[in-house]
């Protein structure tokens, strides 16, 4: 019996269409190896991680080459600076036909890979749900689509953004249309979602598939509630005009 599951597994993963994950990492070396030990398990041997790096001020990149497996691509970041020119670049080097975003910080749980990627057979991005942790992985909320009352709907996330990059999965023929990243939107997951919204099949899972970690006890996945009305304004006036061009031309 043993055997024949063994045999089940290998001719899944042979069929499996190539995974891309893209990480972005920055001064990670605390916490980079734990998450790509969460990842690596739930490749194929033609799948890779794919590790943009925003010249990371530590060991972040000896971490990673302690890690030796050749799946994993370490680079510089040669776009803009910040987590939307880091994500850009990594995606722009991904060759698998599925790509699963990840913060280097979290760690995926063993069924996000094989349950995502059933989902997408049908929908073009996949958005699963979290448990939220603190640093010492001390579960902070079960849910983060509970706690942050997220939903599919393209009015409804220009208001209130549900969708976060580090549980987001999708088809590769979405960067067709989401690349290169225009210059004035405030963040990449946030984009990709709404044009999906607008292209294509979005589908929400409610089951955790990572722990979230976060650095104190804020669930907002963008950061926003500390912004100003008139800086909040702002992010979605260029986002939706964004979203307008990309559209039309």
């Amino acid at each position: 019996m043993g055997d024949s599951q063994n045999n089940v597994q290998a001719k899944s993963l042979i069929n499996r269409p190539k995974i891309s994950v893209c990480l972005a990492s920055y001064n990670g070396e605390q916490v980079i190896e734990r998450q790509l030990k969460s990842i690596l398990p739930q490749l194929g041997d033609n799948d890779e991680v794919i590790i943009s790096d925003d010249y990371s001020t530590d060991q972040t990149s000896v971490v990673v080459s302690r890690c030796m497996d050749y799946r994993i691509k370490f680079i510089y970041n040669e776009n803009r600076k910040g987590p939307v020119g880091n994500f850009q670049h990594a995606l722009e080097r991904s060759t698998g036909d599925i790509i699963f975003l990840s913060d280097q910080d979290d760690i995926w749980l063993p069924e996000k890979v094989n349950s995502t990627l059933i989902l997408l057979q049908q929908y073009d991005l996949v958005l699963t749900d979290c448990k939220v942790v603190d640093a010492n992985l001390c579960e902070l909320y079960p849910s983060f689509f509970s706690a942050r009352g997220s939903k599919s709907g393209l009015v409804r996330n220009l208001y209130k953004n549900s969708y976060m990059g580090c549980c987001m999965a999708f088809r590769r023929t979405i960067l067709e249309y989401a690349l290169p990243f225009p210059t004035h939107i405030y963040m990449h997951d946030w984009w990709i979602g709404l044009l999906v919204e607008l292209k294509g099949k979005v589908y929400f899972n409610s089951t955790p598939m990572i722990l979230y970690v976060r650095h104190g006890n804020n669930v907002s996945p963008t950061g926003e509630e500390s912004y100003s009305f008139l800086r909040k304004f702002y992010n979605r006036f260029w986002l939706i005009l964004a979203l307008l061009s990309r559209l039309l031309f």
